[in-house]
């Protein structure tokens, strides 16, 4: 008999600042900077996204560029522990790329489901999506909604 342990997703319900961001990653040479949108229910877009922020890796190099994806709306089924791009964002994840789920649109999937999602373990929880975009590009993000 095995047992297993649920491992909670990093937060920054408690102390995210919008004047502040603050990282799972740290990209201390990174001198591009990229937020990337998630808000469709669409894994051809979701593959679209995963294969463009690869494509920023490669080109500038993981130590160079600094990529975020934020899912928010129909578009968090992207980070939930479900999802067909699970090993993809784990891979990403391991690279240096963060992805960050929306906590207004759990409490929506929770009133829903009777419990809140389940979300990768790479999935970083945000107060709201649109606001970290915001914060991000407040803070020299480039925004891409592929």
């Amino acid at each position: 008999m095995g047992t297993s342990i649920a491992l909670a997703n990093v937060s920054m319900l408690h102390d995210f600042s919008f004047d502040h961001p603050s990282f799972v990653h740290q990209h201390p040479f990174a001198n591009r900077k990229l937020v990337v949108q998630v808000s469709q229910d669409n894994p051809a877009r979701w593959s679209l996204v995963l294969n463009t922020s690869q494509n920023i890796l490669n080109y500038f190099g993981q130590e160079k560029v600094q990529v975020v994806i934020v899912a928010f709306g129909p578009g968090l089924k992207f980070l939930l522990a479900n999802s067909p791009m699970k090993q993809r964002i784990a891979a990403l994840n391991a690279e240096g790329v963060e992805f960050d789920a929306c906590h207004n649109t759990m409490l929506q999937f929770k009133k829903k489901l009777g419990h809140m999602p389940q979300l990768v373990p790479s999935a970083v929880i945000v107060p709201a999506g649109i606001v970290r975009i915001m914060q991000l590009e407040s803070h020299g993000f480039n925004y891409v909604k592929p």
